[in-house]
């Protein structure tokens, strides 16, 4: 789909990545760009439209696609990251995982697909994770989420097909945001990032691979679990 006269909305948009897709979309002429977050007044990106957006709560979901009903691109960016462990992480942050990333993508997927319907289609982007097929003693949670949010993603596009709504996922590692703010490994810039999504949606791509660890992964599903995972014994 065309960036170039768009209306996009990112959740999330205040900070880290979603900052920065506010910034790119604004940069390639999108026409009007809802930055939603919790908290409006957090959002500081000139011209973009501050939207109160808590995707874990149905009642404002519901509010914000009533509001932003002329939406064309839906990027579903907003996330946490608990760092809950699989045997020792507290169950309610497992639970604040799967509410953020695969059921507060599903509401706004649900809310926004008979605004895009209306709109010609349009498209989805769904921000997932190279964790969406690796994980981690001290990323179980996160990536569990993010599996299940992949999932989810390709359920969409198969069911968004007949509509014409274009779903896009885009998968990177660690970013040089607030959420990875303590991680010591390489990171990718996030405004080099939002551009290489964008691009991949403007050319109709169904996913993005934004950095060579993302891209190494997945070469590695291809292989043996022993590729990625100690083996027992």
């Amino acid at each position: 789909m065309q960036i170039n006269g768009a209306v996009a909305l990112v959740s999330g948009a205040n900070r880290g990545l979603g900052e920065q897709f506010v910034r790119a979309l604004r940069d390639a002429g999108a026409a009007k760009v809802y930055a939603a977050a919790r908290n409006p007044a957090s959002v500081t990106v000139p011209g973009a439209i501050p939207l109160s957006l808590d995707i874990t709560d149905p009642e404002s979901v519901r509010a914000a696609a009533e509001q932003a009903g002329d939406v064309t691109l839906l990027i579903n960016n907003a996330g946490i990251s608990t760092g809950a462990g699989l045997l020792d992480g507290e169950l309610s942050d497992f639970q604040r995982e799967f509410d953020t990333h695969v059921f507060g993508t599903l509401a706004m997927s649900r809310a926004f697909a008979p605004v895009l319907a209306g709109n010609g289609g349009g498209a989805i982007l769904n921000v997932l994770s190279v964790l969406s097929w690796f994980t981690s003693p001290g990323s179980a949670a996160y990536s569990a989420a993010k599996s299940a949010q992949w999932s989810l993603t390709n359920a969409l596009r198969v069911a968004l097909a007949d509509q014409h709504t274009q779903v896009t996922a885009l998968h990177v590692g660690y970013m040089d945001t607030d959420m990875a703010a303590t991680i010591t490994s390489p990171k990718s810039d996030p405004a080099k990032v939002a551009q290489l999504a964008l691009e991949g949606v403007a050319a109709g791509r169904l996913e993005v691979l934004a950095d060579d660890t993302s891209r190494q992964v997945k070469a590695a599903l291809a292989a043996d679990p022993s590729a990625l995972y100690p083996v027992a014994g």
